[in-house]
């Protein structure tokens, strides 16, 4: 063997390494808040499912968003996750989620969507961690104020609050 193949070997290995550690997410420190399961690529369980506390969430793309919505008066600023970020962390390799409340209600979310628009997943209301009484731990918000077109039936039911886990179908 030569030299440069010797070598190649060694790059090779290492990026190999790199790229299994690459594919693995950190666990959670504090209590889980989003499960998620599915076309997945990254894991941080035996179950192959992405398990995200808080800071995990916070520590992705995090943006504010300033509107009103259908379930509340008045305008708000809601601050959490892009989508796509969580997507991207997870490696998301599909077309359609399933996202899930609390209480098992569940809706169909194209991938689209989140591309389309800055489609987050709230944690914060007007500077406050959002309780359960208050929809959160995770409430799939659409830019309403920016986008008047997304005020109508399909997107309010797309609009989980209470969030638990997604799958990513």
């Amino acid at each position: 063997m030569t030299r440069s193949q010797v070598l190649g070997l060694i790059v090779s290995g290492m990026l190999a390494i790199t790229s299994v550690q690459a594919k693995d997410l950190p666990k959670p420190e504090g209590r889980v808040i989003l499960t998620v399961s599915g076309n997945i690529e990254h894991t941080n369980t035996k179950a192959k499912t992405a398990e995200f506390d808080r800071a995990m969430l916070m520590n992705l793309e995090v943006i504010e968003l300033e509107t009103k919505t259908p379930w509340s008066e008045g305008v708000d600023v809601y601050r959490g996750p892009l989508l796509r970020s969580v997507l991207a962390a997870v490696g998301s390799t599909s077309d359609s989620l399933s996202v899930t409340a609390l209480n098992d209600y569940s809706a169909v979310v194209p991938v689209q969507d989140s591309k389309d628009y800055n489609l987050m997943l709230a944690m914060d209301i007007n500077g406050k961690p959002m309780t359960i009484r208050k929809k959160g731990p995770l409430f799939l918000l659409y830019p309403f104020n920016e986008d008047p077109s997304l005020n109508n039936e399909v997107i309010h039911n797309r609009s989980v609050w209470q969030i638990k886990a997604i799958r990513v179908e």
